[in-house]
């Protein structure tokens, strides 16, 4: 509304002023006596010459009409290329807009979509570079971009994503290479291996560039890593072997102690070094023992039967090598029979370890378990000093719990190897469950016949005097002393004869000694009692005195042998006394 108001005033102003020119046109026109008709012709002159000048104007704005109205439809043109190269959305006009507004509104337009449209351009250049450059280095596939193509904001994104991973992957690449890179530069130089292949002398060279991180290549040199490291372990075993084998036939030819420490080296050379060292060390030792094969071969019998015990074999074991082992013609073909022997025995000597190592400590606790079965037959164990008895019936729990679980882990074990190796594991010529139940029997008998040992040991010390039977009147007298002696001493001796019988038959005659003469008034009612009480078998005996704590019957036995023989000590001196 303002707007039109001062276009309106500014038009009637226009009108103003010209009515005013005019007027003072007229004016002058007097003064000057300018007739009428001149007057009319000035008046077209001016009017011509403004009607001239304002059609001017107006071609001129016409033209500007003309001109924006091109230019609007230029840049709608562009704009819709522009929208379709660079991916966007149509841009919406705004209806409300002056056909100058929208000019101006669609060139800016246009001018800020160029813009972005060279810095895209300038963008994709730069990354598409550094992604060649990348995918070059680790033969991978570059980002694909249609050539001549404007790339859209997705496709920027996505090829710096692209761009940002190939660097994460080149980082990772890098510190593998490097990584794989000092492994087999350290390998090498232990192993004095110098590169041979392209391969390995790209592996080591110094320069990274020469090396492409492909995947190929990557596990190419993992791979050479694998190689070198079986060769390594292929290397060391041979160093094992030669220094094993050295140190055999040092023991074998009891070489001084001084070149064996002169062969060891500073540890600072390469396993080829060492090997070729030892190598020739072996090869002199063999020359040498070949000077003295029967020595040699004697030791090798010695070290056969030292791990024939080791391994446990029985005489069937030891019998298929017998012919070998008793040959005595010394050449180096029984050598080598002897060498081969003793090498497949440590062979299956070490496929058996853990089995053996189950065996020997089986052996210790069952030794152990053996010691504590002896000690519980020595009538001295009850001497308790110190608390060794309760110690040693600790360490008899101890065993036997151990002796189960380590008989339990032996038969699992053995399972284990006969299913592994499809054949019996043998014990010294038994199956390791045999070997342990003949052992268990042996015990079993072994213990019994030491109770029978005990048994008749007890029954030959104990001698029986058979009483003649006489009237029950009679006995009072026959319990009375037969002789007394005064010693010098005023002590007198006494013998009563009374009768034992045993379960197996056997007599004892009780010699009581005392200073006080007999008790003659005993009772018939003690002496009954005395008798049922001599009529017990050594059982009846041990349940009768279990209570006073004499253990188990063995123990009881073994005191009851050591009183008798007391007993017939005291009989017979009391014989020659009388």
């Amino acid at each position: 509304m303002m707007s039109s108001r001062r276009s309106e005033a500014l038009v009637f102003s226009l009108v103003t002023g010209i009515n005013l020119a005019m007027a003072r046109l007229v004016d002058i026109w007097d003064s000057i006596g300018i007739l009428e008709d001149q007057r009319v012709e000035r008046m077209e002159t001016v009017k011509k010459h403004i009607e001239g000048l304002l059609n001017e104007m107006i071609t001129e704005e016409e033209a500007l009409k003309k001109r924006i109205e091109a230019n609007i439809i230029s840049f709608r043109k562009q704009l819709e290329v522009l929208y379709q190269e660079m991916s966007l959305e149509p841009y919406k006009v705004d209806d409300d807009l002056t056909v100058l507004q929208l000019e101006k509104d669609l060139r800016l337009r246009v001018e800020t979509l160029l813009k972005e449209k060279g810095d895209r351009l300038k963008e994709m250049r730069s990354l598409q570079q550094q992604d060649e450059e990348l995918c070059e280095e680790l033969c991978a596939t570059p980002y694909y971009i249609p050539t001549g193509s404007l790339p859209s904001r997705n496709q920027l994104q996505e090829l710096r994503q692209h761009i940002k991973q190939l660097s994460e992957e080149k980082s990772t690449r890098v510190k593998v290479f490097s990584g794989l890179r000092d492994d087999i530069r350290r390998l090498m130089a232990e192993m004095g291996h110098d590169p041979e292949t392209s391969l390995e002398r790209e592996s080591v060279c110094n320069e990274a560039d020469v090396f492409l991180l492909t995947h190929e290549n990557i596990k190419a040199l993992k791979m050479l890593l694998c190689q070198l490291e079986v060769k390594k372990e292929s290397l060391l075993s041979t160093w094992d072997e030669l220094k094993g084998r050295a140190l055999s036939l040092w023991n074998r030819l009891e070489c001084p102690e001084e070149e064996r420490r002169a062969l060891q080296g500073d540890g600072h050379s390469t396993l080829s070094v060492e090997i070729a060292r030892w190598q020739n060390e072996v090869d002199r030792l063999e020359v040498l023992q070949k000077v003295k094969l029967e020595d040699v071969i004697n030791k090798v019998r010695q070290e056969l039967v030292y791990n024939w015990d080791k391994c446990m074999f029985g005489p069937e074991r030891r019998e298929s090598f017998s012919r070998h082992f008793c040959d005595s013609n010394f050449t180096e073909e029984l050598l080598a029979r002897h060498e081969e022997e003793l090498s497949r025995v440590k062979a299956w000597q070490e496929r058996a370890r853990p089995l053996l190592e189950i065996l020997e400590k089986w052996e210790k606790t069952w030794a152990l378990f053996q010691d504590f079965e002896k000690k519980a037959s020595d009538p001295n164990r009850f001497n308790n000093r110190g608390g060794a008895l309760l110690k040693e019936e600790k360490e008899r729990v101890k065993v036997q719990k151990m002796l189960p679980k380590l008989e339990e882990e032996l038969k699992v074990a053995v399972e284990e190897w006969e299913r592994t190796e499809g054949c019996a594991f043998l014990v010294r010529g038994k199956r390791a469950t045999e070997y342990v139940s003949s052992m268990w029997e042996e015990h079993r008998l072994q213990r019994g016949k030491v109770k029978n040992e005990c048994v008749t040991k007890k029954g030959e010390a104990v001698t029986l005097k058979t009483p003649t039977k006489r009237p029950l009147g009679s006995f009072r007298a026959e319990s009375t002393p037969s002789k007394m002696k005064k010693t010098p001493n005023q002590t007198v001796l006494r013998t009563t004869t009374t009768t034992t019988t045993t379960s197996s038959s056997s007599s004892n005659t009780f010699l009581s000694v005392s200073g006080k003469p007999p008790l003659s008034g005993q009772k018939v009612q003690q002496r009954t009692k005395a008798m049922e009480i001599s009529h017990r078998t050594p059982l009846q005996e041990f349940k009768g005195e279990k209570h006073l704590g004499m253990g188990t019957y063995s123990d009881f036995m073994s005191e009851l042998t050591k009183k008798a023989d007391h007993e017939a000590f005291l009989n017979s001196t009391a014989k020659d006394i009388l």
